[in-house]
């Protein structure tokens, strides 16, 4: 049996299961409960550590002992699909941790690796400037229907103090790619794909740290971009894509229609399926496929993009 210990994530607490021992005991989700975790495992390293994602409140976890355990952060639904596949309808703090180190041990995970420390730096500023993108959408909608000039004035200073913001925060995100050099190479490279400029590109170092280490067939997959297979017996129904990573994917939208126009690679590509009386969203979405594991093996191969020689 793997030394598997699962570990889960609450706000206030982290609960943890070791599968060989089968201790469980729950430390504060802190700097000083994570140092109190590292010890209490003590010098006897286990083979996994798995917990799940849980957006803000792993990032101490991740922060803090990457690298210094073999962590593997797993999918929540994925982890509840499995509890239920074994027939365990309760659900605590502690029967989860526990069912995290079964899982772990049954499917044989392998940890993840180690956690670039700039990364949820990176995450955050995203997450900001995501959110300022929304609010600007919302007041040029607005301002299409205000009719008092108070309300328009207030709506211009906004609009250009949101413009500010965003390029500054834009400056930041280019600031911290540039401080790894693995990730500034990985954005030169990406930048030279024709149809991918530079804010797509920052979006996908962030969204997608793992590109360039992963098969073609994975980062589509990772992307949402992978059509899924429906068979059963003589049945054939059609495949469609589900899943994956929707800012990453939102992402590639718009570079796949310019990639349809001006990368002469994909535009080639994207005049077939037309020409086969293929949707236009399904020939976007091959677009997109293609865009995400080019880019892939790009940064996988080290080298820029170059035009295919006749």
């Amino acid at each position: 049996m793997n030394d598997s210990i699962g570990i889960d994530i609450s706000k206030a607490f982290l609960d943890v299961h070791r599968l060989t021992s089968g201790e469980t005991v729950q430390f504060a989700n802190s700097p000083a409960g994570l140092r109190a975790l590292h010890h209490w495992i003590g010098s006897q390293m286990p083979d996994i550590v798995v917990y799940e994602a849980t957006g803000v409140f792993h990032r101490a976890l991740e922060g803090s002992l990457s690298g210094k355990l073999p962590l593997v952060k797993v999918n929540p639904l994925q982890a509840r699909h499995f509890a239920k596949a074994r027939g365990t309808r309760a659900k605590t703090d502690a029967l989860d941790a526990q069912m995290l180190a079964t899982m772990g041990a049954a499917l044989n995970l392998s940890p993840d690796e180690p956690v670039d420390r700039n990364q949820h730096v990176l995450k955050e500023l995203q997450v900001a400037r995501t959110a300022l993108i929304k609010e600007r959408t919302r007041l040029k909608n607005r301002e299409k229907t205000q009719t008092l000039p108070l309300l328009k004035r207030q709506s211009k200073v906004r609009l250009d103090q949101i413009a500010r913001q965003l390029t500054q925060l834009e400056e930041a995100l280019l600031d911290v790619l540039k401080q790894s050099p693995k990730k500034a190479r990985a954005f030169d490279i990406l930048c030279s794909i024709p149809g991918l400029g530079a804010i797509t590109a920052m979006t996908i170092l962030v969204e997608c740290p793992e590109i360039g280490t992963m098969t073609g067939k994975q980062i589509a997959s990772l992307a949402g971009l992978a059509p899924m297979t429906r068979q059963s017996g003589q049945w054939r129904g059609k495949a469609f894509i589900q899943g994956g990573r929707k800012f990453l994917r939102d992402a590639l939208y718009m570079p796949a229609l310019v990639c349809a126009r001006y990368n002469p690679d994909l535009r080639q590509k994207y005049q077939d399926m037309k020409e086969a009386q293929k949707p236009a969203k399904v020939a976007l979405t091959c677009l997109m496929r293609k865009l995400i594991i080019l880019a892939n093996a790009l940064i996988k191969q080290d080298r820029k993009w170059e035009p295919i020689s006749a």
